[in-house]
């Protein structure tokens, strides 16, 4: 039989009378121990623990042998509680709750010996989710008492607690100003105002290496200290207790505390914000945004816009024609976009690689003390290139022009200049031509970026082709063990034995072939359809990497060089001018 270990706990409110040898808390003891022992049966044994709490009021959960109790639940040392009655273990209905979850959490059960209160059978089970539900009424009532008194005391200007706006500190429920905070606020207004946008704006104190002043919470949790990101400049542009007032349900009211901005220039900030707006947001964010929107241009010098395609869960970015096309100014470009902003990333980054000649470009001569921390940093930002980082490609990248044989991808200079020597004293406003030697193959009705060897540009997965792969590795093993013929096998996969034989031929492709495949640097163009084609799969698997794969044995190097000086991408050439 198991056992099933019992905790007897006992409480007392007042002192009075524990110090006599026979009290209250063994009076609850000995009838709980009792109440155990007539359960012997069922494998109940009484620890020898003693969990007493004498002169401790029930209406707080902080009692020092409640604590021991609760521990040794959460260790497993304990199956079930027992107690005289349901008020020695609480008088709080909100703290019951609260403690029933905890026993839950550690699969206890609970049981008062004068009150036929017994969680380990289903009419205990009942009662205690009636209280549970009375308990939860409680909260909700609570919460709304709560919110009700917030949204009073905020109608009348109070400042109700949290943390509290930049360039002020608490002061009881009110807020004073902190001067040197807010006089960064105003010049964040001023600035804001001057140049209009606030990704310009986070620009701009981010060059300045303008930070977020440090502040220590009540609680003693420090914030700030990092760089402006544009969601607190707008969060800090859009708040009305700059002005002197406090917002609260949509609703403004007056405060008590005294403006730092005035309200003639914080409502000239509040219409330029609503005037920048695109329309209403009425779905959830995208989650894969395209950076070069509005940036990349055909080779007749007409834009493309950013388009998507869903299928399923997925989501497939590209940058397409405009609809209103002309049918005379040729077929319409449909370029895959992770494709181009690859070999828009990685012509930057290998720039980036050879900082020395970028800054000769710009025309900018570095001493010899800084040259360390510069190649440092531009490795640095290389890397966030080649990871594609969407910030970074925004803010150096002003045109990409994409044409059959190259990509001419033209970087904002000064932005470089800012990126690789923030200390710069001056600034250059030159363009840094890049050119990647990648070329357009149409693929039905997209364009591919294809590099020389005839490899992608970027990974590109058919799960398709994967899936027919391990067709091909099922029905090749069928017939190998099961001793069936192909027609017989086509018949009860319910295919045609055609199909089969150019299925199961696939089993037969080079390793190196099918590793193309399924990581998706096959030779461009190489699918499903290509693999499974009537034409057939050569014997040889030399033959099958010369038709199937890149071709990285040093092929031609393309036209992409222009004055300059020439860089590498990969096999990719790439040019500066």
């Amino acid at each position: 039989m198991k056992t099933v270990r019992c905790a007897i706990y006992t409480r007392k409110s007042s002192e009075e009378g524990l110090e006599q040898d026979f009290n209250s808390l063994d009076a609850q003891r000995e009838a709980c121990a009792a109440y155990v022992l007539s359960q012997a049966s069922e494998g109940w044994t009484a620890l020898s623990e003693v969990y007493d709490d004498g002169g401790i009021s029930g209406g707080t959960l902080e009692r020092p042998a409640l604590r021991r109790l609760l521990a040794d639940i959460a260790a497993q040392k304990i199956d079930i509680v027992v107690v005289y009655k349901v008020d020695r273990l609480t008088r709080s209905l909100l703290d019951f709750s609260k403690l029933v979850e905890a026993f839950d959490s550690a699969g206890v059960s609970f049981v008062s010996v004068t009150q036929s209160f017994n969680t380990t059978n289903s009419m205990g089970r009942l009662t205690l989710n009636m209280l549970l539900s009375f308990a939860q009424f409680e909260r909700e009532v609570t919460a709304e008492r709560i919110r009700d008194k917030i949204a009073a005391s905020k109608a009348k200007g109070m400042w109700m607690g949290g943390v509290p706006p930049l360039g002020y500190a608490p002061d009881g429920r009110s807020l004073r100003i902190i001067p040197e905070q807010a006089t960064l606020v105003r010049r964040i207004y001023e600035r804001y105002l001057a140049v209009g946008n606030v990704r310009l704006l986070a620009q701009e104190l981010a060059r300045t290496r303008t930070r977020i002043p440090e502040r220590t919470l009540a609680n003693g949790r420090t914030i700030g200290g990092g760089l402006f990101s544009r969601g607190q400049l707008y969060a800090i542009l859009r708040s009305p207790l700059f002005v002197g007032d406090i917002g609260h349900g949509g609703k403004v009211y007056p405060g008590r505390h005294e403006a730092i901005v005035d309200r003639e220039q914080w409502e000239a900030v509040q219409a330029r914000m609503t005037a920048q707006r695109q329309g209403e947001r009425r779905g959830a964010p995208i989650a894969n945004p395209s950076p070069l929107a509005g940036k990349v241009y055909d080779a007749d010098g007409s834009a493309l816009v950013a388009s998507h395609a869903s299928k399923g869960s997925r989501r497939y970015r590209y940058y397409v024609s405009p609809p209103e096309r002309a049918a005379d100014q040729g077929p319409a470009v449909r370029i895959p976009a992770i494709e181009l902003e690859q070999a828009v990333a990685a012509c930057i980054a290998t720039a980036l690689e050879d900082p020395m000649a970028l800054l000769a470009r710009l025309e900018i001569d570095p001493s010899a003390t800084i040259l360390p921390a510069l190649f440092e940093r531009a490795a640095a930002l290389a890397a966030a290139a080649r990871a594609r980082d969407q910030q970074l490609l925004q803010e150096l990248v002003a045109r990409v022009e994409v044409a059959d044989t190259r990509i001419r991808v033209t970087c904002d200079g000064a932005a470089l200049a800012r990126r690789i020597m923030p200390d710069a004293e001056v600034t250059p406003d030159t363009p840094v031509v890049l050119t990647s030697g990648v070329r357009l193959q149409r693929s039905g009705l997209a364009l591919r970026l294809v590099q020389d060897s005839g490899a992608t540009v970027a990974a590109n997965t058919s799960p398709t082709a994967t899936r027919l792969l391990l067709k091909a590795r099922r029905w090749w093993k069928i017939l190998r063990t099961e001793q069936i013929t192909i027609a017989d096998l086509a018949r009860r996969e319910g295919v045609t034995r055609s199909y089969m034989c150019r299925i199961v031929r696939l089993t037969f492709l080079a390793p190196a072939v099918v590793d193309a495949i399924i990581t998706g640097i096959a030779r461009a163009g190489v699918g499903a359809r290509v693999i499974s084609a009537a034409g057939g799969i050569e014997p040889s698997w030399a033959d099958q990497v010369a038709r199937l794969l890149p071709d990285h044995g040093g092929g031609r190097r393309g036209s992409g060089y222009e004055a300059g000086y020439g860089l590498q991408v990969g096999s990719t050439p790439v040019s500066v001018s």
